[in-house]
């Protein structure tokens, strides 16, 4: 494909992460949102990590932005035109159909809050794994403000290099305002962030795409099981605590399933401080099992604990998850307390 071809492909792209963002910005905390607004810029100023961002050029990029964000909240999303043929935005089989065999690759999908999230960018892998295909992006041409390092979209696996890289990067980041002696510390003291910054981030992005590799299959065998009844059921749960519950329960299940035995078979100590330091308080929560097995492995026991607590986390989150969407079935939306309340008393 052309380079002309590619901006104008690109533009398109953009435009859709533009409504979506529109629709979905006041999702964030005021302090979260600046945060990921000055990352935002940075991609799309193509500026290095750890470069002096100038206040007053960053507010006026934001002024502008929001501003068009207003434009375009009750907009609808646009068709993918390739080569003057209309694709769904959603469509990313097809589109991928058209784009691979020129080096390209996109992803179209729902996030958190069911936000949508587009990505155009260059195809740096493709390959299959069993029943899914797996998609390794390397650099962005087109993105959304949230930039999910992974998205698993029916029997495909999008793996983002440039946005892992920037997740990292956004971590250390806010890791480095108090620096506490945590999971996340331990996990960048493997590398040498002070005197190697972009060699660091490389190596741990490396590390890394395998792990989160790992979750997305994870995630992909957890969809196999339950479906679309799944996705009904966190649609009824949107913007209520049963939904963050929720997507803790899957997490946590795919994570028993794949991520945490093959942590606890490769015992790599940089990945599972990393593992550990970016669970969210909701998974930590419902799961304090496996930060005791995490300070097993601290003190030097190995990881027999963790192997153990994959074991059986992967039975007990899968039977919670079916008694979950039973419930859904049965009640539909009046299911949220229900859930909200099995999930609380069904911590380990």
């Amino acid at each position: 494909m052309k380079e002309q071809q590619i901006a104008d492909l690109a533009r398109a792209v953009q435009h859709n992460c533009h409504i979506s963002d529109a629709r979905h910005g006041a999702d964030y905390s005021l302090c979260v949102y600046l945060m990921k607004m000055r990352e935002y810029y940075r991609w799309e100023q193509r500026l290095p990590y750890g470069a002096a961002l100038k206040k007053d050029l960053v507010g006026g990029w934001l002024e502008r932005r929001e501003a068009l964000w207003e434009e375009l909240e009750a907009a609808e999303l646009s068709p993918i035109v390739i080569d003057g043929e209309s694709f769904d935005p959603f469509d990313a089989g097809a589109i991928n159909a058209r784009l691979a065999p020129q080096g390209l690759v996109y992803s179209g999908g729902l996030g958190h809050h069911a936000k949508p999230h587009f990505v155009l960018g260059d195809l740096e892998q493709q390959h299959k794994n069993g029943d899914s295909v797996i998609y390794v992006v390397g650099g962005e041409y087109a993105r959304d403000l949230t930039a999910p390092p992974a998205m698993t979209c029916g029997d495909a696996i999008f793996l983002r290099r440039e946005s892992l890289r920037r997740l990292l990067w956004e971590k250390l980041e806010s890791w480095r305002w108090n620096r506490p002696d945590n999971a996340l510390g331990r996990a960048f003291a493997c590398y040498d962030f002070e005197g190697a910054l972009h060699v660091s981030l490389n190596a741990m992005t490396d590390r890394e795409i395998q792990a989160v590799l790992w979750h997305e299959q994870g995630e992909y065998e957890v969809g196999c099981r339950f479906g679309e009844a799944w996705n009904r059921m966190l649609l009824d749960l949107f913007q209520t605590p049963a939904e963050i519950m929720a997507r803790a329960v899957r997490d946590h299940l795919a994570d028993c399933l794949v991520t945490l035995p093959a942590l606890a078979e490769t015992g790599d100590a940089p990945s599972l401080h990393f593992y550990l330091g970016n669970l969210s308080h909701m998974r930590r929560a419902i799961f304090p099992a496996l930060e005791a097995a995490y300070d097993d492995w601290l003190a030097g026991r190995g990881t027999a604990a963790l192997a153990e607590v994959a074991a059986r986390g992967r039975d007990h989150w899968d039977t919670l998850a079916r008694t979950m969407v039973n419930l859904h079935t049965t009640l539909g939306p009046a299911a949220a307390g229900p859930i909200r309340d099995l999930v609380d008393a069904s911590a380990i």
